[in-house]
């Protein structure tokens, strides 16, 4: 079967109001034992899979999760183990999954990799988990229903307890998260809810299954790794509705949104997970602006959230990289130490506040309800995505032709961190950098940010429809062109990049001398880095249609 839940972290401040609408009359008490398997490589949790036992009240029962959408759905197959067979090996510390029984069930696919036999002899007890789980069952009033024969209902499953080493009981994390999984009924009614109590209490979104956060117990790590775009599971064919279309193109901006965001309200600050957060958003952006004309289910309020979250995420990426990455750098040749500690500690709003806030999630679970939700309610269903791409990138395409034109608009643009190897500080003479002049050159920002923020549209927007060109010779044109824009893009993101940090030197320079080093070397890194950005434009504006 596949269960559909939402996942929240529960923040401290807000548990007791949290518990007392948990624990109500009807609410259940659980205590769940459970131990967690896999190969001591992980072979199953590379592949998505989670294996467990767990000891439910008075029964064992075998699970194994796989597959799903990457959000919200997972296939799930349960088995209620012999409970003296159980104890029996539990008494022998022989505790292990069977895996003969998933042979011609629902689950099987996900196995098909594995030989099961080897797999069995290879599978360990690495962690287990001990939590007191209270559930709650909410049906939705059925009363003004015309059809009352399927009731709406879903469990709200409060955890509270540890995730436990399986090699090394001191090695411990605490688990507090809060379940909608939908039991029967309309998905409306699960994001409904899910939406009343993420407002009422500030819960945030995660993905993270106790089976992720078991692995990264046992492999020493605190967070999983940044998750950069994954274009493989974009799900579109040629048949492809143009409802179907943009709800596909945005669940694969939030594969890449989600688990970055879900990192960071567990406290992550690594600029990994914030810059590919900032990247999914701003694809996310590119998609709903560029279709909006294929939904009629897109809310008009997404964006001005994303982009001002992205937005208030940057100011501490790029403080956190200059601190992190430039500064080590610079400092390799001889650059003095400018502490930018200060300025990040200063800031009002770190990553967490950014995306913890009730809007930024409440627009989440949106987007996760419209990509869930059934295209083929929608008026334009019988419209096909392929007859309309063309028109979408040919706007596209004009936009970029056009810049000079539309500069009063003003865009703010989340770009990719810098790399400074191919940037020869050695050679740079700051004799011949004068600041005030170069300060003034820079008039022209405005243009490069807006140039770069057309720029990336064109080239995720083409990214999504490149599975749809289908005339004679296109993909080879497309790739072609894809790599262009991906030149042109991170020339020009390295152009706005160090256009920004020379400014941050240059303010900072005004409390710390010390700065005006960092200033320098931006400064003439721009000023011999403004043609090679202008000529990898150039090549893009001056391509032939690839569509």
């Amino acid at each position: 079967m596949q269960e559909i839940e939402l996942k929240f972290l529960v923040p401290e401040s807000r548990l007791k109001g949290l518990m007392r609408q948990a624990q109500v009359k009807s609410s259940q008490l659980t205590q769940l034992a459970a131990h967690y398997y896999d190969t001591p490589d992980q072979q199953l949790a590379k592949a998505g899979i989670g294996l467990r036992i767990r000891k439910e009240g008075e029964s064992w029962v075998q699970t194994i999760k796989a597959g799903g959408d990457g959000i919200a759905a997972r296939l799930e197959h349960n088995v209620v183990l012999d409970n003296e067979q159980v104890q029996a090996m539990l008494d022998a510390n022989s505790l292990m999954p069977d895996l003969t029984i998933y042979k011609d069930t629902p689950i099987a696919p996900a196995l098909s990799k594995f030989k099961l036999k080897k797999l069995a002899k290879t599978l360990t007890r690495l962690y287990v988990t001990d939590v007191q789980r209270t559930t709650r069952l909410l049906v939705e009033d059925s009363s003004d229903q015309i059809d009352n024969q399927i009731n709406n209902s879903i469990e709200i499953a409060y955890d509270h307890g540890e995730i436990i080493h399986g090699n090394d009981d001191a090695q411990r994390e605490v688990i507090q998260e809060i379940e909608f999984e939908l039991i029967s009924g309309d998905l409306d009614f699960l994001f409904m809810t899910a939406k009343t109590w993420c407002q009422r209490y500030k819960l945030c979104l995660s993905t993270v299954t106790k089976a992720e956060r078991g692995g990264l117990l046992i492999n020493g790590q605190n967070h999983s790794l940044a998750v950069s775009a994954d274009l493989s599971q974009l799900n579109i064919n040629k048949k492809t509705s143009m409802p179907a279309f943009v709800r596909a193109a945005a669940h694969n901006c939030l594969l890449q949104i989600l688990p970055n965001s879900s990192a960071i309200v567990a406290g992550s600050t690594d600029n990994g997970h914030i810059l590919q957060l900032q990247i999914g958003i701003r694809r996310l952006c590119a998609a709903l602006n560029a279709f909006a004309s294929f939904s009629d289910e897109i809310n008009p309020d997404w964006q001005p959230i994303l982009s001002q979250t992205a937005t208030l995420l940057g100011d501490y990426q790029e403080l956190d990289y200059l601190a992190n990455y430039i500064e080590p750098k610079l400092q390799e040749y001889g650059a003095p130490i400018t502490n930018w500690a200060t300025d990040i500690d200063a800031l009002k709003i770190k990553p967490i506040d950014a995306i913890s806030v009730p809007d930024f999630q409440l627009t989440l679970l949106e987007l996760i309800a419209f990509t869930m939700s059934d295209p083929s309610l929608e008026p334009q269903n019988n419209k096909l995505a392929t007859d309309k791409i063309v028109k979408v990138l040919s706007k596209q395409y004009e936009k970029l032709l056009h810049t000079d034109e539309e500069l009063g608009e003003g865009n703010n643009v989340e770009s990719e961190s810098m790399d400074l190897e191919d940037v020869d500080l050695k050679n740079i003479d700051l004799e011949d950098v004068d600041l005030e002049s170069t300060n003034s050159n820079l008039d022209t920002d405005d243009q490069a940010d807006f140039e770069l923020h057309q720029l990336t549209d064109l080239r995720y927007i083409t990214e999504f429809c490149a599975p749809l060109l289908s005339k004679k010779g296109s993909k080879k044109r497309t790739e072609r062109q894809l790599k262009f824009l991906l030149k042109a893009q991170k020339s020009l993101e390295k152009y706005h990049g160090y256009a920004q940090y020379q400014q941050r030197y240059q303010l900072k320079s005004a409390i710390d001398n010390n700065a005006l080093y960092g200033a320098g070397w931006f400064a003439a890194v721009l000023k011999n880095d403004t043609k090679r950005s202008d000529k990898c434009l150039a090549k893009v504006r001056d391509r032939s249609i690839f569509w």
